[in-house]
C-alpha cells in the first residue's frame, strides 16, 4: 500500500510528526547467564549486558519513521547508571536524544511499577518537548519475557495499543491515524487506530542498521540527562519493590529429558516416520 503522506524525495522536509519515543532496556546476555543451583538466582558477575534484541528493532523502526515523517526520536530507558551505554548505542544509530531514568528507589520494580515510572517519564518528556505521536517498544524483553511493560505504558497514558506489529503500513498525520500489520499465530491482521499510539514490534518488522563512525563519535560525547525520583517526584509506595505487587521467587533452567532415537531414519524413512507419529499420538501431542 502506497503511503501518500511521506515527504517526496527532493521536496523540502517538513515534519509531519513531532516526536517518537523508543523504549529500550539493557539486559544480561542470556546466552552467557548461569543460575545458582542453591539460591535459584541469576549469577550476574562477569555477564555482559546488551540492548534487548527486540528493542533494537523498536529503535530501527523509530528511525525509519523519522526518515519518512520527519519526527524527532527520543530513546528512553529505566535502569542502573551503566544503562547509559544502551542509550549511547541508540544515539549512535541516529536517535536525536536520550533520557536515562535511574534511581535506587526504582530498583526491584516489576512490570506494574516499571510501566508506571516510564509512563510518568514520558508525560514529563511531552511537557518539555511537545506532542508525542508514537511510543515504540520491543514486544518483550529476553530477561523477563512478560510482554507486559509496553501495554502497561499504553494503558496508563491512554494511548492506542497496537501489539506484535510487523509492518507500519501508513500514518496519516492529517487524519491522525496509523495503519499497521500485526503478526498473529497463523495469520496476520491489518488494524487502523488513532494517534497517539504505542506499538510493540516483532523482529520481522525490519533489519536494524549499523551505527556510523560519526554516529559513534557523537554518541560518546553526548550529554544524556538522568531523571532520578528527585526529578519525577513519584510516591515511594508506587515505585520499586514497594510498588510491585509481584516478585520473582526463583529462576531455574527446566530439566531436559533424555532424548530417544526413533528407528533408522536414514535407511527406513517411512518406518521412522510411522514411529514418530506413534510416539506423538501416545503423548497426546497430535490426534487423528
Amino acid at each position: 500500500m502506497e503511503d501518500k503522506h511521506i515527504n517526496e524525495p527532493g521536496a523540502p522536509k517538513k515534519p509531519l510528526l513531532n516526536r517518537i519515543v523508543a523504549c529500550v532496556k539493557q539486559v544480561p546476555d542470556t546466552t552467557q547467564v548461569k543460575v545458582d543451583p542453591v539460591t535459584g538466582t541469576l549469577i550476574r558477575e562477569g555477564v555482559p549486558f546488551i540492548i534487548n534484541p527486540f528493542d533494537i528493532h523498536a529503535v530501527e523502526e523509530s528511525l525509519r519513521l523519522k526518515d519518512r515523517y520527519g519526527a524527532k526520536v527520543t530513546a528512553i530507558t529505566m535502569g542502573p547508571p551503566n544503562s547509559v551505554m544502551t542509550l549511547q548505542k541508540c544515539l549512535a544509530l541516529g536517535a536525536d536524544d536520550a533520557i536515562l531514568v535511574s534511581d535506587r528507589v526504582f530498583s526491584g520494580a516489576d512490570t506494574w511499577a516499571t510501566s508506571f515510572v516510564l509512563s510518568e517519564a514520558i508525560k514529563r518528556l511531552e511537557k518539555e518537548y511537545g506532542r508525542i505521536d508514537l511510543v515504540i517498544c520491543g514486544k518483550q524483553t529476553i530477561d523477563g519475557d512478560t510482554a507486559q511493560t509496553g501495554p502497561g505504558i499504553a494503558t496508563r497514558l491512554g494511548l492506542t495499543q497496537l501489539t506484535l506489529v510487523d509492518n507500519v503500513i501508513n500514518i496519516d498525520p492529517t487524519g491522525r491515524t496509523i495503519t499497521v500489520s500485526r503478526k498473529l499465530e497463523g495469520r496476520k491482521e491489518i488494524v487502523q487506530g488513532p494517534l497517539p499510539a504505542l506499538l510493540t514490534v516483532v523482529r520481522e518488522i525490519n533489519k536494524p542498521r549499523y551505527p556510523t563512525v560519526q554516529g559513534r563519535l557523537t554518541a560518546e560525547i553526548a550529554q544524556i540527562p538522568v531523571w532520578s525520583n528527585g526529578v519525577l517526584r513519584l510516591p515511594l509506595e508506587l515505585i520499586g519493590l514497594k510498588g510491585s505487587p509481584t516478585n520473582v521467587k526463583k529462576i531455574f533452567a527446566p530439566q531436559r529429558a533424555v532424548g530417544e532415537i526413533l528407528g533408522d531414519g536414514e535407511n527406513d524413512p517411512p518406518g521412522a516416520t510411522r514411529l514418530l507419529i506413534q510416539k506423538l499420538v501416545e503423548r497426546d501431542l497430535i490426534t487423528f
